[in-house]
């Protein structure tokens, strides 16, 4: 395994962010989220980006492991979260999941992508970090 770093972690968000560029540009906009899931393994796979789909997220309350249905859409490296969309708007709710499925993997950074806005890259991405990243080493 890589040692993270921020610097590993940015370049590994300009990955994942390339690939969703590329499924977008290839399937176009409009879908359901489950064909943006399905594509995106692909494509990752394409770019042997390490990831593992629809990890469960653990959650424990008061010392106690509670089973529930947490999943996120992608947890790749063992340090960034990804969370796809297909809406017409982004929602203040998606960045509260994105940071707390941060916050109980201990994930340094995460990643929502909507595959619904014209252009990824400029108005279809938002990056989110935590403490984790910034107690990371920056090189």
């Amino acid at each position: 395994m890589n040692m993270i770093t921020q610097k590993f972690l940015d370049n590994l968000t300009y990955d994942v962010i390339g690939a969703a560029i590329e499924v977008q540009k290839i399937v176009g906009s409009g879908l359901l989220e489950k064909v943006y899931h399905d594509c995106m393994i692909e494509e990752m796979k394409h770019r042997k980006i390490n990831f593992i789909s629809e990890l469960v997220v653990p959650l424990v309350y008061k010392d106690k492991a509670l089973n529930t249905d947490f999943r996120c859409d992608f947890f790749i490296e063992d340090c960034l979260v990804v969370e796809l969309k297909s809406v017409n708007e982004m929602n203040t709710i998606y960045e509260a999941q994105l940071l707390t499925y941060m916050r109980l993997l201990r994930a340094p950074k995460g990643l929502l992508l909507n595959f619904s806005s014209m252009n990824i890259f400029k108005y279809g991405q938002k990056t989110m970090i935590n403490d984790y990243f910034r107690n990371l080493p920056k090189v």
